[in-house]
């Protein structure tokens, strides 16, 4: 009605806080009338099955076969089946599978699994390329009669570089502003304008053709190594998928540590044949497994184990003073390094037993009665078994309020969805009517952070 009462005095409106109540009235109603349409309608409402038609009225007559064409295309795909071998399996059809290799026109580098696969094949080809060119160009494993595997090999790492570099890299979207850019031309720009797109340049460079002049020498395909920022972002990218990250920490970090020792093999056999092999006590005598007896000395001399023949020429002390000076530092490194992993997957146990010792220690103090004491251990392991953590609201205090009223919705959808106001309505719209009602009306920090609370 046009006449509206007159406000109440001493009670002052808000045009803005009215405006959006009456949004949120208009959208309860629209929502109420499709409630109401669906239960008006039997083909949605009623759960049994239709009636029979009247037998007064005549059969439709019979469907040409165009027609049943038709409605064979519009029920849904059936499943689809193989007999093979007197068995009869379930075998999805060519689509879904085309349709999951489809490669989209931009990729989030954070959530599609499908680019974080795609670096892990890059990053096999990059470890290939940095164990094995240090390895053939200093042992000799490369003969003439297995150069045709080894240069297989390296054409199938080339072309995942080709691959990487002209097709998924371009298509990464990437961040300016605060915004999400999934334009392709910006994102060829963005990359084309990069350092990394410069070092995967310089790393595909095809300094083979070389090989006419100076024979099939693995030292030609030293820019293979360039490639690293793959093999971080990889790391990166599968560290923030795994529920137990500081597991593959450790393992990276042990790789680290083997791919230092692999070097300083190769490096000792390297001086060893400098100064002629069993030249001296101190050099490789050139006896059983060349590659084994060298890792074996650099394990002994880089973790500075001792129990190595001393070096008798000038060039063997230098050498043997440098890698022990080495070792000393990338082993400190690397040791400390394990810590800092294993302290960071450990610190929320040490937090939990470091409250529950501190909380036990102030009940004996004030000398609370056993039966309350009881009562708090159990919570304390409940909340610990159940949670992992005892305050959830401490790893959404560095978060915007909306990002933590989004997790808080996600995370108590089962029970705000029981409130008359929310029943029916997905996360997002529950989402969107408490963006409004904040912003007329004041919600504690308990709403956001802790639980919701209606």
């Amino acid at each position: 009605s046009s006449a509206q009462k007159p406000a109440p005095s001493g009670f002052q409106t808000n045009e803005y806080a009215d405006a959006q109540l009456q949004e949120i009235v208009r959208q309860m109603r629209e929502r109420a009338t499709v409630y109401k349409e669906k239960l008006k309608d039997p083909v949605l409402s009623s759960p049994e099955s239709s009636p029979t038609a009247s037998p007064s009225k005549k059969k439709p007559p019979p469907s040409s076969k165009k027609e049943k064409k038709e409605d064979a295309e519009a029920k849904p795909e059936e499943d689809h089946y193989c007999d093979m071998l007197c068995w009869k399996f379930k075998k999805p059809p060519l689509k879904e599978y085309m349709g999951y290799l489809q490669l989209p026109d931009s990729i989030d580098s954070y959530t599609d699994r499908r680019y974080v696969a795609w670096l892990m094949i890059v990053t096999v080809a990059y470890n290939w390329n940095c164990w094995f060119i240090p390895l053939r160009f200093v042992f000799p494993y490369q003969t003439p009669s297995n150069t045709i595997y080894w240069f297989t090999i390296d054409i199938i790492c080339d072309i995942c570089y080709l691959c990487d570099l002209l097709i998924f890299q371009p298509r990464v979207q990437f961040l300016k502003g605060g915004d999400i850019i999934s334009d392709r031309v910006e994102m060829k720009k963005f990359y084309y304008s990069s350092t990394k797109f410069r070092l995967d340049v310089i790393s595909i460079l095809p300094f083979e053709v070389f090989y006419l002049f100076f024979g099939f020498n693995p030292a030609l395909r030293a820019n293979r190594m360039l490639k690293y920022n793959t093999f971080f972002e990889f790391n990166d990218r599968l560290e923030a998928i795994l529920d137990k990250a500081y597991i593959y920490r450790v393992i990276r970090t042990t790789g680290y540590l083997l791919f230092i020792l692999h070097i300083n093999a190769c490096l000792y056999y390297l001086a060893s044949e400098y100064e002629g092999l069993g030249s001296t006590r101190w050099v490789y005598n050139g006896k059983g497994n060349m590659y084994l007896r060298c890792y074996y000395w650099a394990v002994r001399s880089l973790i500075t184990i001792g129990g190595l023949p001393e070096p008798q020429t000038l060039f063997e002390i230098v050498f043997q003073l440098l890698n022990f000076f080495l070792g000393v530092f990338v082993f400190s490194s690397l040791i400390g390094q394990m810590r800092d992993v294993i302290g960071a997957a450990t610190a929320g146990q040490n937090y939990y037993r470091s409250c529950m010792d501190n909380t036990v220690s102030y009940m004996n103090t004030y000398s609370i009665p056993k039966v309350v004491q009881n009562r708090v251990r159990t919570w304390y392991e409940y909340t610990w078994d159940s949670q992992g953590m005892l305050d959830e609201s401490e790893l959404l205090e560095q978060m915007p309020a909306r990002m933590q009223l989004a997790i808080a919705i996600d995370v108590n959808f089962a029970i705000v969805n029981k409130v008359d106001l929310f029943k029916g309505c997905d996360t997002q719209m529950i989402y969107d009517m408490l963006l409004r009602l904040k912003s007329i009306v004041y919600l504690p920090g308990d709403f956001v952070c802790k639980k919701v609370s209606i």
